[in-house]
């Protein structure tokens, strides 16, 4: 059995390989048909025009199903290996929401181009980053909470690090872009999506464009650490019978008449 294959490990390696398929193919498809730079472009502006807006949206409301997930299986295993500390069980519920909200974030990303609603665009991307950054930071404190009795060391300092790596992203990526449309480097800019190096307002533009790249790439990153962890997860359905018939209301049969029906791993 490969390692991918080791119970529900598949999960968070399909949605860090799938989203990172969609910004690069995203990204080779603006490059090819000119309608970009190639010098780090915006994530989002490589999604901008079609056919590679088509490409982008519907590749990341896959990753937005993913994503959601790869959360929800996160829960359940926390959930599961601390069922009787309160602080846990409340920390574990408070990033399922938090976690939830970023991907509908990214759904808005998907959906509502910078270029055409900006406005709704920054929306998706603040749920996207801003609170999915306090998602990593709520997991990174349970890693901590858990050690070393259910979590490594090397676990918690790990997601510890990429934590820090994405709140730098986001401070860089927030500074830069202040200065650049400060309107000290003229109007309009949300749609421009060709830059030369020698215009003003080059140089901040670069900085936010790569702090986004950096972002996005970092919260790949957090996910990968959950590969190990979903190796020991496996999920089943239980499937009652509520009735011997389909027409029944469920309170006509007796007890001793439900029947089990599934009890399989998925």
């Amino acid at each position: 059995m490969w390692w991918f294959q080791q119970g529900l490990s598949f999960l968070p390696v399909a949605l860090v390989v799938w989203s990172a398929a969609s910004f690069v193919f995203s990204y080779i498809t603006a490059i090819v048909l000119h309608h970009v730079d190639p010098l780090v472009p915006y994530i989002s502006d490589t999604g901008t025009i079609p056919p590679e807006r088509c490409l982008f949206g519907i590749m990341l409301n896959v990753s937005t199903f993913l994503g959601m997930a790869t959360m929800y299986v996160r829960y359940k295993q926390v959930s599961a290996l601390s069922p009787e500390k309160s602080r846990i069980l409340r920390l574990n519920k408070l990033g399922l929401m938090l976690g939830w909200m970023s991907c509908f974030g990214l759904c808005i990303i998907a959906n509502f181009q910078k270029c055409i609603l900006y406005y709704i665009h920054v929306l998706g991307a603040c749920l996207t980053f801003g609170v999915g950054s306090i998602y990593m930071l709520v997991q990174t404190i349970l890693s901590y909470l858990m050690q070393p009795e259910l979590h490594s060391k090397d676990i918690f300092w790990a997601r510890l690090a990429v934590f820090l790596w994405s709140s730098s992203s986001i401070l860089s990526m927030f500074v830069s872009s202040v200065v650049l449309y400060s309107g000290l480097y003229g109007q309009n800019l949300v749609q421009k999506l060709h830059w030369d190096p020698q215009e003003s307002g080059y140089t901040p533009h670069i900085i936010s464009t790569v702090s986004e790249w950096s972002l996005a790439f970092s919260f790949l990153s957090f996910f990968l650490t959950y590969i190990r962890d979903f190796q020991k997860i496996s999920l089943r359905a239980m499937v009652s019978l509520q009735g011997q018939t389909l027409h029944e209301s469920p309170g006509s049969f007796r007890a001793e008449e439900q029947a089990l029906l599934i009890a399989g791993s998925i």
